[in-house]
Order: structure tokens, then C-alpha cells, then sequence
């Protein structure tokens, strides 16, 4: 499988010449299946980029695409409508969601409604499907995966994709406990070849006096922790804050590869051979 970032910003995209080292799209990233299909985490501004490289890949046969949502806070929707591969006739495009059908579909389709956008998701001529995700395991395109319930305002999930020994585990929006591990995600995460982390927060900015606890978010240092109790093979940091430079991320990163060995900065176009 191959993992690759199109959007590692949280919150809001940012355009700004001291970000464009880690990126100023916000959350997508895409896993090429066993199968060859195409497995799209999350539908942030970065998925634009990544739609317009399908196009030019498309073949004949079309595109069959697979998105899975974690939540619907607009950062992980906001690049839906400007998804290219919607308006093709020849995309088959599965959406899981921790919802019912209908109100994923409703959601994403009131991004395009009324006064918000110019087409409506009626307007589409791709084949679109709506499923809810489930809680037991399933395959998807020859890759098994996993969700897990995040502590986040409004919920969200956590993903584990996995093929030939091989795994992925997407932990994007979560707020670790007051004390200690989130235990659940550990075990959820246990073993996983790469474990992509919510860092948005420094410990500083989180802690007493930043006001920051309760938002759904994490910090690098929690990241750290939770890598080292799950035993994963890396850590790459990701959800960046909007505010935060690449040096500032650059200083980041070297911490928490102080404190965990193996660990890495989510950057756009970043790739992983899993």
C-alpha cells in the first residue's frame, strides 16, 4: 500500500510563504489499496490536489474511490464540492461515515446548497454511495479497517487500514485524559507500522493558562507517549495549527524525536510504502 498526504493542517488552511514547508491544506491524505483502488481519509481542502491527479490518471474504466470520514467539522469537509472526480460520469465513489446515510448525505450536501456553492451535489454525475461505518472490522478494496471513537467535540473516529502484516492508524482529532494514555486508542493502535497523531497543540500552549483543554485536541509530547505504549513503528505528527511556522513545527519535530526515536512531521505530498 501507499500512503501519501495532501493535507496536514488543522483547523483552517493557510497560505503564508513561512508555511509552506508542512503545507497550508487542511486534512486529506490517500492510500493506494492492494486492489489499486484509491482510499481517500478525510475531505479537507487538500483533497482538490488529489482529485485533480486522479483525473489525470483516470483510465477507461474509471475511478472506483472509497472516502471515509472521521468527523464533519468543515476542516475535514471543506474540499468536497471542489473534488473533481464528483463531476466525472465514470467515478464510483463509496463514502463511509459514523452516521447514517442520509445525514452524511445531507451534510456534505448543504456545503453545496443554496448560496454556498454554485452546483448542487444533485449536479454530480458520478455514482456516489452513503454507508454508514460499522463497528466490526471489514475489507475494503483488499485492506482490512478499523475504527475507534476519539474523545472530540461533536465525536469522531479513528481509522486503521492494514494489508500483509502492514498498518496505518489515523488519530487526527483527539484530546488525550487529564493523566496518563488514552488506553483505548493504545490498544486500537497497538503494533501499527505508523501511527499519524494530532499534534495542533505545543504542552505549553494546552496546559494551565492556554486554554486550550477541552477542544478536542492533542499535543506532540501526548503523541510521544501514546507511540511509545502502542509500540508503533513511527509517529507522524500532523493537524497542524493554523498559527504555527515551519520553524516553529521544525522545533516541534525535534522534540518529540528526542522523546520518541522515530518520529516525523506530516508534510503535503509526503509518502509512506507500507
Amino acid at each position: 500500500m501507499e500512503l501519501e498526504f495532501w493535507g496536514v493542517r488543522g483547523t483552517f488552511p493557510v497560505s503564508d510563504k513561512e508555511k509552506m514547508k508542512y503545507g497550508g491544506h487542511t486534512p486529506c491524505a490517500s492510500l493506494i489499496s492492494p486492489q489499486g483502488e484509491t482510499i481517500i481519509i478525510d475531505g479537507g481542502t487538500g483533497i482538490k490536489n488529489l482529485g485533480n491527479e486522479l483525473i489525470k490518471q483516470s483510465r477507461e474504466e474509471g475511478l472506483h474511490l472509497y472516502l471515509l470520514l472521521t468527523h464533519f467539522h468543515l476542516d475535514h469537509i471543506l474540499g468536497f464540492p471542489f473534488f473533481a472526480p464528483l463531476y466525472s460520469s465514470r467515478t464510483f465513489l463509496t463514502i463511509y461515515a459514523p452516521l447514517e446515510p442520509k445525514e452524511t448525505k445531507k451534510y456534505l450536501a448543504g456545503l453545496m446548497g443554496g448560496r454556498y456553492y454554485p452546483l448542487s451535489l444533485r449536479d454530480a454525475k458520478s455514482v456516489v454511495v452513503f454507508k454508514k461505518l460499522e463497528e466490526k472490522n471489514f475489507t475494503l478494496s483488499g485492506a482490512q479497517v478499523s475504527s475507534c471513537a476519539l474523545h472530540h467535540p461533536q465525536g469522531s473516529v479513528a481509522y486503521r487500514l492494514e494489508s500483509g502484516g502492514k498498518s496505518v492508524v489515523f488519530a487526527t482529532d483527539t484530546e488525550h485524559p487529564e493523566t496518563g494514555i488514552d488506553e483505548k486508542l493504545a490498544y486500537f493502535a497497538q503494533g501499527a507500522t505508523h501511527l499519524v497523531y494530532d499534534a495542533t497543540y505545543t504542552p505549553e500552549e494546552y496546559g494551565a493558562g492556554g486554554g486550550k483543554q477541552g477542544w478536542g485536541h492533542s499535543t506532540w509530547l501526548e503523541g510521544t507517549r501514546l507511540a511509545k505504549a502502542a509500540k508503533v513503528g513511527e509517529l507522524i505528527l500532523s493537524h497542524w495549527n493554523p498559527d504555527h511556522s515551519d520553524q516553529q513545527l521544525d522545533e516541534v519535530v525535534a522534540l518529540a524525536q528526542k522523546e520518541f526515536r522515530s518520529s516525523c512531521g506530516a508534510q503535503e505530498r509526503l509518502k509512506r510504502f507500507l
